[in-house]
């Protein structure tokens, strides 16, 4: 995973999160519902700017839900939501879409355009700036494909890649986007077990390099243990705990203890 030449360039439009007296993103009592299920209730968490925050739980408890309120893509039903110090809650579609710019999300499914090569796709927030000419733009897009180890998959389209490869192309078209803070929905999820070793180092090598701020949803706890410098547990619609890895593994919960012992079961199979 090569980098040599590119991070100069990369360093010419990636930015990181600006100091913050308080947290970069913070749940203050947050409550989702759809029709008569409660997905979120009153649940409360925070990521610190340059901090990855992993939120774990079983299937269905919210985690996904909880990203797509990050981004405005749901609204809360009650709490607030503040991302860079501001309450997103009443943001006007407008503002919301200048937040996408300093927030990006990295989808499950990559969520690739299929048309395009996969250079073309991490240059398409690039192009869509309007601040680089086209030598400059396809510069810093190599230069990203270098950075997260897919850089002689330049050409090829989407279709042609695993879906760990896709997941890689898709980390390298957020950061073209300059943000503050990515989201990463399940990393890990239908990837082999080197591929997503890999994943795991590449989002842990963005964020000690750029000093990105990022919230990883993951039902995987040695993704977690690599990554988080906090962890929030959903259970049940409730952040049944929140604190560092350290302190998860130290918790008498018996949902939380059936959690790790669970983990520890696949390890040793």
């Amino acid at each position: 995973m090569s980098t040599t030449g590119a991070m100069p360039e990369i360093a010419t439009v990636m930015t990181t999160a600006s100091p913050a007296a308080g947290p970069y993103i913070e749940f203050q009592k947050v409550s989702k519902a759809f029709g008569t299920k409660v997905v979120l209730d009153e649940v409360s968490f925070f990521a610190m700017p340059a901090e990855t925050l992993c939120i774990l739980g079983r299937s269905g408890v919210g985690k996904s839900v909880s990203l797509a309120l990050i981004m405005g893509f749901l609204k809360a039903d009650s709490g607030q939501i503040t991302v860079g110090g501001e309450d997103i809650s009443g943001l006007s579609e407008s503002c919301l879409e200048r937040l996408r710019k300093r927030v990006t999300m990295v989808f499950q499914n990559g969520a690739l355009f299929d048309s395009l090569s996969v250079g073309e796709n991490v240059a398409f927030p690039l192009r869509e700036r309007g601040e680089l000419t086209e030598d400059q733009l396809l510069q810093v897009a190599d230069g990203l494909l270098q950075l997260v180890g897919v850089g002689e998959m330049r050409d090829m389209l989407p279709s042609e890649l695993s879906t760990g490869m896709k997941r890689s192309v898709a980390i390298a078209r957020a950061m073209a986007a300059q943000p503050e803070c990515i989201l990463y929905d399940e990393p890990t999820t239908m990837v082999d077990p080197m591929m997503a070793i890999l994943l795991g180092d590449l989002i842990l090598k963005l964020k000690m390099q750029l000093h990105l701020t990022s919230i990883v949803v993951t039902h995987d706890m040695r993704l977690a243990r690599k990554l988080a410098d906090r962890i929030v547990f959903l259970h049940q619609g409730k952040a049944i705990f929140f604190g560092t890895p350290h302190e998860m593994e130290q918790s008498e919960l018996p949902i939380i203890r059936e959690f790790l012992e669970l983990d520890e079961l696949k390890i040793d199979g």
